[in-house]
């Protein structure tokens, strides 16, 4: 929990085949430079393709994390925006939230690398009201967190010596009605 909003960690939602799957798909993918953190950050894009609602529902990893989410929350949510973001040694990232604090969203991050060393940076770091970091998120192989998307965070690019993509796979949900 930060600030009373929850963030769960699965690491098996998303199997490491469908996770090498996407990312060599993803490694011939039309990224764009139009994904901007927050408004004051606007000249400081960075590398996103977006996904179509077909592609969305199509992903396993998104049935089993709208299930798993289900399952935990007692509340069933869809997605209304699904994206890949692609960040490598010497991009910008900004912290950022994904929602107002008192919207009822959440977000869904997975880790789509077929492998990743401890060394090679690119945590996902979640934010305090007193903007101190009070959780990192590891990628792994298919490593899914959930969270609430009011909680400030911000994905950071990977090290000078990783040299593959850091592709994290982004669900926007909010309540189904």
């Amino acid at each position: 929990m930060v600030n009373d909003k929850p963030i769960w960690v699965f690491d098996d939602l998303c199997t490491i085949d469908e996770t090498t799957s996407i990312f060599k798909g993803l490694e011939i993918s039309a990224f764009k430079r139009n994904e901007v953190a927050r408004p004051d950050t606007s000249q400081y894009r960075h590398w996103a393709v977006s996904l179509s609602e077909s592609q969305i529902s199509g992903l396993a990893v998104y049935q089993r994390a709208i299930q798993q989410i289900k399952q935990t929350t007692g509340k069933q949510y869809r997605a209304y925006r699904g994206y890949v973001n692609y960040a490598s040694y010497g991009d910008m990232l900004f912290t950022h939230t994904d929602c107002l604090p008192e919207s009822d969203e959440l977000t869904v991050l997975v880790y789509l690398c077929p492998e990743w060393d401890i060394e090679w940076g690119g945590e996902t770091l979640f934010y305090n009201n007193e903007d101190d970091c009070v959780f990192a998120c590891t990628p792994k192989p298919g490593r899914t967190v959930i969270f609430h998307g009011a909680i400030k965070h911000v994905g950071r690019p990977p090290n000078r010596i990783c040299y593959t993509p850091r592709f994290t796979l982004a669900f926007k949900l909010e309540p189904a009605k």
